[in-house]
């Protein structure tokens, strides 16, 4: 088996975004529960928030004519009452709701207050601290918009409309599928030569969860086409597909061909270094990424591959990557005709090149902060040259 022609990366990364469509399925949540969540509907406010004129501080509740020419050397004086006349002021609390007739609040440091007189050091104007109906939200205004990520404050406003319940949509639930002859579970002591623990797939399913999606990661499955295509048609009520391993040119690398036949294999072999054995494909609609067993070769597929199909997929709103800049200790290679994703440690603004090879080397990604992307037209990086490190995390 070899690959198919090797395409550009981003090239790659937009045929294979187009083709699927983002989940339909919503679901109704209560508030509390949708931190991090996508709305499925447009929020309209059904009321004024506040529904009331409100004392916008501590004060007193007057009618701001009654406080013309007052002043530090020039106090008016006001009798405090339970009722708003020519020559009364009331006292009110940040919230409260305002008098009838009262049109402004004298703050509480602007007054002396002795018995029921209250000397005013301060000319306001009318509406001084005082907040209108609907100065928050408007009745019928559109609150938040369908597809924004929720956040905590972004519910505390639903909760100051009187909301309890929301659409939302679901959160996709990706299967990751890890296979190989040398893959054993975690649990198994005594290491053979040529065995090794299985990493991607838990690895994988520990971002899809971060990132807010469902995970179900199976056992491993041997090298075996039916074994890997039981597996796939056995969770096709996923969303999404992610397997490892079986991706190259090896006898044993049967899982773009395994893919083709359910589907479309949309692409094999892609300009980014490392994960070049990398392959996209989809079955039913349903969008699947396979990514070479090597791990960091993996980490890379799925975080240029994997994680913007699964934001376009749960109807998560693009963000930029975070970003820094530092000065690198050392020449960094890239690879011509690759977008190379080479691995540096930041310390103090400089960036510390950990690897540019070695696909295997999962610890060289631990110990990274984040990628030095080197495009295809690029020979590498100088030392000394200011670069842009896309961090991990």
């Amino acid at each position: 088996m070899m690959f198919k022609e090797r395409i550009n990366a981003q090239k790659a990364k937009e045929l294979f975004l187009h083709s699927f469509q983002p989940i339909s399925k919503i679901e109704t949540l209560p508030i509390e529960e949708c931190d991090g969540r996508i709305i499925a509907e447009n929020i309209i406010a059904s009321i004024d928030v506040p529904h009331y004129r409100r004392a916008a501080m501590d004060g007193f509740a007057v009618m701001a004519s009654e406080t013309l020419g007052a002043g530090t050397g020039s106090p008016v004086m006001l009798r405090l009452a339970n009722i708003m006349e020519k020559g009364t002021c009331m006292r009110v609390h940040t919230g409260s709701p305002m008098p009838e007739k009262s049109d402004a609040v004298v703050m509480m440091e602007d007054t002396v207050l002795s018995g029921d007189k209250v000397e005013i050091f301060a000319q306001i104007h009318p509406f001084k601290n005082v907040g209108a109906i609907g100065e928050d939200i408007q009745k019928g205004e559109i609150i938040l918009n369908r597809g924004r990520l929720l956040r905590p404050c972004d519910i505390a406003v639903l909760a100051s409309l009187g909301i309890g319940n929301i659409k939302v949509f679901k959160r996709p639930l990706v299967v990751i599928i890890p296979t190989g002859e040398e893959l054993v579970p975690r649990g198994k002591k005594n290491l053979a030569d040529g065995e090794v623990y299985e990493t991607n797939g838990l690895m994988s399913a520990m971002y899809i969860r971060k990132w807010g999606g469902i995970p179900r990661l199976l056992e491993i499955v041997t090298d075996s086409p039916d074994k890997i295509k039981e597996a796939i048609i056995s969770n096709l009520d996923a969303d999404m597909i992610l397997t490892s391993g079986g991706t190259s040119v090896g006898k044993r690398d049967f899982v773009p061909a395994v893919v083709g036949s359910l589907g479309k294999l949309l692409v094999h072999g892609v300009g980014i270094s490392p994960g070049k054995p990398t392959a996209l494909g989809n079955i039913n609609g349903k969008p699947v990424l396979c990514m070479p067993g090597y791990p960091v070769a993996g980490i890379v597929a799925l975080f240029f591959y994997g994680k913007a199909a699964f934001r376009r997929l749960g109807h998560v709103p693009d963000e930029p990557e975070r970003i820094v800049r530092a000065v690198l200790s050392g020449k960094i290679t890239g690879r011509t005709g690759y977008k190379t994703f080479a691995r540096v440690k930041i310390d103090n603004g400089i960036a510390i090149p950990l690897a540019t090879t070695g696909a295997g080397i999962l610890s060289s990604v631990s110990k990274a902060d984040g990628f030095v992307i080197i495009p295809e037209n690029i020979e590498g990086r100088n030392a000394g040259e200011e670069v842009e490190v896309v961090l991990i995390e």
